[in-house]
């Protein structure tokens, strides 16, 4: 693994909601080297979205500090933090958040848009990754007129349009069946493998043990236990019924 890429520091996030506080997180120390595959799990309420979102800048600690390259995310202005989000970060969402009116090819440029690549080039590279993760047939498809999977696919095309060094992945299999979530999981492994990308996924899903490199299980907003995958002795493939 590379250098250490992603850093909390006794993170806590509290919400008021009404007379009631809600402690999100409350005090969260992690590391993540570049080049890792880390999945967050957690049943719900657990925290693990929270810190999603904390890593993405989506949202701002209550205190600590989130560093991402050993820059402090809530010290940007909100120019520093969308360059931040269009050049580093890439975002798989388990609801796909593509836009309906956009062709699969139009979705994946639109994030190089916003970084101000010229329409040649942005269209090239589009239809690349589009073939990369099995569209090369699909450019011209809208959302609608793509199955479940295949929607997550342009996502994670989308999520690679600007190279980032991170790929942030909430849920990312939560909508799709148990073999479709399979192929989507090996292509998110794949492109840490050959791409030396850092995944980082929040997730139910039991079949993410196999992919990942480090489990971090989050509970009542802290980091109950971190785990290598090579020294857990489950096997996952059997774990719902399938190999």
């Amino acid at each position: 693994m590379g250098p250490t890429i992603v850093r909390t520091i006794g993170v806590t996030r509290v919400y008021q909601l009404g007379s009631e506080v809600v402690e999100a997180l409350r005090g969260v120390d992690l590391e993540v080297s570049a080049g890792e595959y880390i999945s967050i799990m957690g049943p719900s309420g657990s925290g693990k979205s929270t810190l999603f979102n904390m890593i993405g800048g989506l949202d701002k600690p209550s205190g600590g500090q989130v560093l991402i390259n050993d820059i402090d995310v809530a010290q940007l202005d909100a120019y520093e933090l969308a360059w931040l989000r269009c050049r580093t970060i890439g975002y798989i969402f388990q609801t796909f958040n593509l836009i309906p009116v956009m062709s699969a090819l139009e979705n994946v440029k639109l994030p190089m848009v916003f970084a101000g690549m010229n329409n040649d080039e942005s269209h090239d590279k589009a239809a690349g990754l589009l073939k990369r993760v099995g569209l090369g047939e699909r450019l011209f498809h809208k959302p609608s007129e793509l199955s479940g999977g295949q929607q997550q696919r342009v996502a994670i095309a989308r999520a690679m349009a600007n190279d980032p060094a991170i790929i942030l992945a909430d849920e990312p299999t939560g909508n799709l069946d148990l073999s479709t979530g399979k192929e989507i999981i090996g292509l998110l492994k794949a492109l840490q493998s050959e791409q030396g990308v850092t995944v980082i996924s929040a997730t139910h899903d039991m079949k993410m043990l196999d992919a990942s490199d480090r489990i971090v299980w989050i509970r009542d907003g802290r980091v109950e236990r971190i785990e290598e995958r090579s020294k857990l002795a489950i096997a996952v493939g059997t774990i719902d019924g399938k190999a």
